[in-house]
């Protein structure tokens, strides 16, 4: 199994937007071949953001890897930089192989 997350700062006061954007989004991974589950976590804040992570487990590294190269990825990330004022920066991937 492996796990994918993405790390976002979201700026204070924009936590709403964030959580409704991802809400709303046609994420395409339903039909996605190895997808397994998704989950959006929200985090401590500091001074000046919120921490968030998208958390997504798959099969295998090698069908989360086919996915980013597909249609249905790009169809997904389609408007990922449309939200201006409520990211702190870009997001910041981790992957994780499942040990145990």
């Amino acid at each position: 199994m492996f796990i994918a997350m993405n790390r976002f700062r979201i700026a204070l006061g924009q936590e709403a937007a964030f959580e409704d954007m991802w809400r709303t989004r046609d994420s395409y991974l339903a039909d996605v071949p190895g997808f397994r589950e998704f989950h959006l976590l929200r985090g401590a804040s500091a001074e000046d953001h919120t921490l968030y992570a998208s958390h997504s487990v798959w099969e295998s590294r090698a069908v989360f890897e086919d996915w980013t190269r597909s249609e249905s990825f790009r169809k997904a990330h389609a408007n990922a930089g449309s939200s201006k004022g409520v990211y702190l920066g870009p997001p910041k991937f981790e992957g994780f192989e499942v040990v145990l």
